[in-house]
């Protein structure tokens, strides 16, 4: 049997593959792998070893992989402080990382998906002995002239203490914060509301601190994307994260750790 092809035919299908093209290239090829790290000394954040509460961020990672197969994270057997974690973002090391608060210098470097992870609280650690609570950042200011408050290394925690006057020194982890805080070094130790608790339940000492009831900030985390993420994978993530918050993973996940 003869077939007969028209040159008109033959133009309209070149021509619809033209217009397909990008649209296929720009998909994420099956079984897209991203590359991450876990943040130390964060433990409420990241616990390695820790089976059955392996950090917030962490058991959100394998719920996003749950909810879209064709994601993978890699990478986990690697640990990083905050501040190197940033530098390894903003330099394409990393394409993605579970859970960052946003700031504007932050937002010049990387992309935030806009489905909040986790609701945090900044409060601070006391002794209990420790006299008064300051009930606002007037009043830590005041008390850090005396001893400065301690907050660690690099955070938008300790940007915003600055900012706002007081004096701080910066550690690398809350829990050497509170060795400090224990041994009389400092009366003050900020941080978010999740970390200082677990930090507190594991701490030797945790008997003698306490948290105060004052919160002096409240601040969502966030998962922050790479520049040179494909806008395809970032769709991808932000379809696993709606999906979480849809049904209430999200929040379940988050109760787990208050």
């Amino acid at each position: 049997m003869l077939v007969v092809v028209s040159y008109r035919s033959i133009a309209f299908a070149l021509f619809a593959l033209a217009l397909l093209g990008p649209l296929l290239g720009s998909l994420p090829a099956q079984g897209t792998t991203l590359r991450t790290v876990q943040q130390s000394n964060s433990r409420a954040k990241y616990a390695p070893g820790d089976a059955n509460r392996p950090g917030i961020c962490m058991e959100m990672l394998r719920a996003v992989e749950q909810a879209e197969p064709g994601l993978r994270f890699s990478g986990l057997d690697q640990q990083a402080p905050l501040r190197r974690v940033e530098i390894m973002l903003a330099q394409g090391e990393i394409d993605v990382f579970f859970c960052l608060l946003r700031s504007a210098e932050r937002e010049k470097q990387w992309r935030y998906l806009p489905v909040p992870l986790y609701r945090i609280q900044h409060m601070v650690a006391m002794r209990q002995d420790g006299g008064d609570e300051p009930r606002d950042l007037a009043e830590l200011v005041a008390a850090s002239r005396d001893k400065p408050v301690v907050v660690t290394r690099g955070t938008v925690l300790a940007a915003t203490l600055r900012e706002a006057g007081v004096a701080v020194t910066e550690v690398a982890s809350d829990f050497e914060a509170l060795q400090m805080l224990a041994m009389g070094r400092t009366d003050h130790v900020y941080g978010q509301d999740l970390n200082l608790q677990r930090h507190l339940r594991e701490f030797r000492s945790g008997e003698k601190l306490r948290i105060a009831a004052t919160v002096f900030q409240t601040d969502l985390q966030f998962l922050a994307v790479g520049r040179k993420v494909p806008a395809a994978v970032e769709r991808l993530l932000l379809r696993a994260l709606q999906k979480l918050e849809r049904e209430g993973q999200l929040k379940a996940i988050s109760d787990k750790y208050r």
